[in-house]
């Protein structure tokens, strides 16, 4: 097999050839034929996130090994399966669930392995998509994409699971009332895309890059606001939202997004981030009780809410984002490329 491993953070990733691994016990084998290009690989690749105030979250020093080979958003063909891998849909085209717990915290046993505190993702702890095979731990993390293009299929797995959960956690939004998603990237073209899709009548699209802007356009968002042309960004995300803007989804997560996002969102209201861009949020504490504020956190997905997901996609309900294919030895450079925002909607690797 082939695989471009991060050996060392900040560095291109380098290309090693081995032998095809041999899966064990539950283990599957997937030939990979398609991964996505992630917004946080580039993180992960940095070797560290920004928390603000001049503070850093190095990634090696949360458990991971090095070398690893990045890529958590895995489709490809089922081709081998360990001895207790039981009903393994050898020779079937499936997604992969990437986000892995301990398998014995209660939030694992509970079935929300993305909140286990030691969580061992594919692509992040585990090798992952950036090759052309990947072992996974048991077939329950294949999820069947039935007729869905498998490149449209691929980034399901993390940046549509990861909305989706999001979406969830800011419902309800009722036909009278808005809902924004900051941001226009990768992340937030799925989130406009399948909030429409779960039926929210009213969606604004927020980004400061007008060729973006129009792609949220293409796949349903009702309104749209550039902040960085608006006088008033605040004024006038209330101003479209007729005061009625029940729930934001920040899908950047930085200082300038959420100033604006719990700002402008209505008394009552939810403001959920997903994004790691990075920063410190400051805030008059007696402001959140008084305008009955809920901020949350949301971290990816689980397995049973990517399942439900791809039923959405399955039935027709989710447009697609505009995506691009490149070869998989492109790797590191399509990251470069999404760090410096040269990127609208998503990229997916082929091998």
């Amino acid at each position: 097999m082939r695989s471009y491993q991060l050996v060392q953070p900040g560095k291109p990733f380098e290309a090693v050839e081995r032998e095809d691994p041999t899966p064990t016990g539950t283990e599957v084998l997937v030939r990979v034929t398609r991964a996505g290009v992630c917004h946080s690989d580039i993180h992960i690749s940095d070797g560290y996130f920004d928390l603000g105030g001049g503070k850093k979250l190095d990634i090696v020093a949360r458990g991971q090994r090095l070398p690893v080979t990045l890529g958590h958003e895995v489709l490809g063909e089922v081709i081998a399966a360990g001895p207790d891998a039981k009903d393994a849909p050898i020779g079937k085209t499936m997604l992969v669930h990437p986000w892995l717990g301990c398998g014995e915290c209660s939030a694992c046993k509970a079935e929300q392995e993305n909140h286990c505190p030691t969580m061992r993702s594919i692509g992040i702890f585990r090798d992952g998509g950036y090759a052309t095979h990947c072992l996974v731990p048991h077939p329950k993390y294949l999820v069947d994409i039935g007729d869905v293009d498998p490149t449209i299929a691929t980034p399901y797995s993390c940046s549509g699971v990861t909305v989706y959960s999001a979406l969830k956690k800011a419902m309800p939004v009722l036909d009278s009332e808005w809902l924004a998603i900051f941001g226009a990237g990768g992340l937030g073209l799925s989130a406009v895309a399948i909030a429409k899709g779960m039926g929210v009548k009213n969606v604004i699209s927020v980004d400061i890059d007008d060729e973006k802007l129009d792609a949220a356009k293409g796949v349903g968002a009702d309104a749209v606001l550039n902040t960085k042309t608006a006088e008033n960004a605040i004024a006038e995300l209330q101003k479209i939202a007729g005061g009625e803007l029940r729930a934001v989804v920040d899908t950047v997560g930085g200082e300038a997004t959420s100033s604006v996002g719990i700002g402008a969102v209505r008394k009552g209201g939810r403001y959920v981030i997903v994004g790691l861009y990075g920063g410190e949020l400051t805030i008059s504490l007696p402001t959140i009780p008084m305008r009955a504020l809920s901020i949350m956190g949301s971290y990816v997905g689980s397995l049973g809410e990517l399942k439900e997901l791809m039923e959405l996609v399955k039935a027709g309900k989710v447009k697609p984002i505009p995506m691009e294919t490149r070869p998989l030895e492109t790797a590191y450079d399509t990251l470069q490329d999404l760090k410096a925002g040269r990127i609208t909607g998503r990229v997916v690797l082929t091998s």
